[in-house]
């Protein structure tokens, strides 16, 4: 069994099965960790989802907008804030709602994964403290882990920030820099590569390093049916 990890999809379902069809990917054997946001941005959430329960062995940790579209399935009533920075694309892909089994999907995504010493989280940790004495909105939300690692990257200052092995986070777009690659930034793993936005989607096998890359998203889909760029959160 292979293992992947996958940045952030933001409802880009053509992204998702280009790099699982460019990495061989087995539905049956491999296992794929999700790092969050399936849902938001593009139009396909719907479709995202769906092809993400045809995997076997599939681990999704819960990002800030899965969150948010989990929260809608649940209330029938989408946040505002929400559907200004993608939510509407969501409500959009499901015209006579969410499924029962998207929804569960969602609900029971993990806040962070570990592994072998390896930690997945959608957007970052604190380090130093316990997992079990940090709360969701650290998992879901927080940039300083990225802010810390990404600064010792761009100045060369590598460090050990955590007691892990390696962390992967997604989260903070790393296209912004003109990076449409996964990083690794001391121990950290920067796997959104801006597939929400005008990047790309990253898939990466996790023992390898090999690394299957989406073409831009931007390109995949109708001029104006993505996020406004100043609303980005």
């Amino acid at each position: 069994m292979r293992r992947f990890v996958i940045g952030d999809i933001h409802g880009a379902y053509k992204a998702l099965i280009q790099c699982l069809q460019k990495a061989h990917f087995s539905y049956e054997e491999d296992h794929l960790i999700c790092l969050g946001d399936v849902c938001d941005g593009w139009p396909e959430t719907n479709l995202a989802l769906e092809e993400l329960l045809k995997i076997k062995n599939l681990t999704l940790v819960k990002g800030n907008h899965d969150f948010w579209a989990e929260e809608w399935a649940r209330t029938n009533e989408p946040d505002s804030l929400w559907l200004n920075q993608g939510g509407a694309a969501t409500v959009n892909s499901y015209p006579d709602g969410m499924p029962k089994a998207h929804y569960n999907l969602l609900k029971k995504a993990f806040l962070y994964y570990l592994e072998d010493n390896k930690l997945f989280v959608h957007a970052g940790i604190e380090p130093g403290i316990p997992l079990e004495a940090q709360g969701s909105n650290i998992f879901l939300w927080d940039r300083s882990l990225f802010k810390i690692a990404f600064d010792a990257y761009q100045n060369n200052n590598e460090q050990q920030l955590s007691a892990f092995e390696e962390i992967y986070i997604g989260h903070t777009p790393i296209h912004n820099y003109d990076l449409f690659h996964p990083i690794k930034a001391c121990e950290v793993w920067c796997m959104d590569t801006g597939a929400g936005w005008n990047g790309v989607l990253s898939l990466m096998d996790i023992d390898s390093k090999e690394t299957f890359i989406s073409d831009r998203v931007d390109t995949m889909y109708p001029k104006g049916s993505g996020r406004i760029k100043h609303q980005a959160q």
